[in-house]
């Protein structure tokens, strides 16, 4: 249920909410959890548009964009996390319609401490969302 955070200068992409959508959608599919509504209504993805004088590298260049993943801790093998960078470099070049974005996207993936994670107003650790997420697929087997 990760929280995926999109940072770029303003006109960047041409429609930001389908860009949450996709980065949503990419990153839960990369995680490989189950399809319930508890992963669907909870991985979720904020595009901040930011003012073009707000980013710069050392030459003063603003045309770059950082994403950030932040999981629940242990979330993401090896085999994940390139996958997850390149995906997401991917879906941010393709929204903007710049292949050379690629070359200018920075992907960074964090984790949340154990009981870091919260959710429905409780510091959850990963057992607990393992076992929330059981309980609910019990509950929809019913």
């Amino acid at each position: 249920m990760p929280m995926i955070d999109i940072y770029a200068s303003a006109g960047t992409f041409a429609d930001s909410h389908q860009l949450a959508i996709d980065a949503a959608a990419t990153v839960k599919s990369i995680e490989k959890v189950p399809d319930i509504p508890m992963f669907r209504k909870n991985t979720a993805a904020f595009v901040h548009e930011l003012p073009r004088r707000a980013i710069a590298n050392v030459d003063g260049d603003s045309n770059y964009v950082r994403v950030q993943v932040l999981t629940n801790a242990g979330a993401l093998d090896r085999d994940k996390q390139i996958a997850m960078v390149q995906q997401l470099t991917d879906l941010v070049a393709k929204a903007a319609g710049d292949p050379s974005l690629k070359q200018r996207t920075w992907v960074l993936l964090s984790e949340a401490a154990p009981g870091g994670w919260g959710l429905w107003g409780h510091a959850h650790t990963n057992e607990e969302l393992v076992g929330a997420a059981r309980a609910e697929i019990a509950k929809l087997k019913g």
